[in-house]
């Protein structure tokens, strides 16, 4: 690690510690040219798969994408930042878990949809009517439906 202020390359660790609920290392460095101290943050750099869209054509992995469609979906309903945050790191962690290089993008859709069943159920619905383009008021009842009865077999 070149030190920020004097450029030499020498540097040594004084103290590290894990930060970010253990996914980085934070390390207080200090230069053995110039003695100035700095900090640096290590993060284990893990590779979002691409994937593959209906058309068979091939994109990275979209972050912002991902967080616009969910929070469209969760407009003015009352769920909190640190649920939203978190929905999107389950997601995101459950995608890179497969192991895979590439998956169908469908697989993102249906991530999406079980995150926003257990968050809110009107941002499920909302979701699914795009995701799974919804042409009348009788799919809506249909999903509707189709969650009541999930509710009754779990009362």
């Amino acid at each position: 690690m070149h030190c920020p202020f004097c450029n030499a390359n020498e540097t040594k660790v004084v103290d590290s510690r894990l930060v970010a609920e253990g996914q980085q290392v934070r390390r207080r460095r200090e230069c053995i040219n110039c003695n100035e101290r700095f900090t640096t943050y290590e993060a284990a750099e893990l590779l979002m798969p691409r994937l593959i869209k209906a058309d068979g054509s091939r994109q990275p992995f979209d972050d912002e994408k991902l967080r616009a469609g969910i929070h469209r979906a969760l407009e003015k309903r009352p769920v909190s930042i640190e649920e939203f945050e978190a929905s999107i790191s389950r997601i995101k962690h459950r995608l890179r878990a497969t192991g895979e290089r590439e998956l169908p993008s469908r697989q993102v859709g249906e991530e999406v949809m079980a995150e926003l069943r257990k968050l809110d159920e009107v941002a499920y619905v909302r979701f699914a009517s795009v995701y799974r383009s919804f042409q009348d008021i009788n799919e809506f009842k249909a999903e509707i439906d189709r969650l009541s009865e999930e509710h009754e077999s779990e009362g």
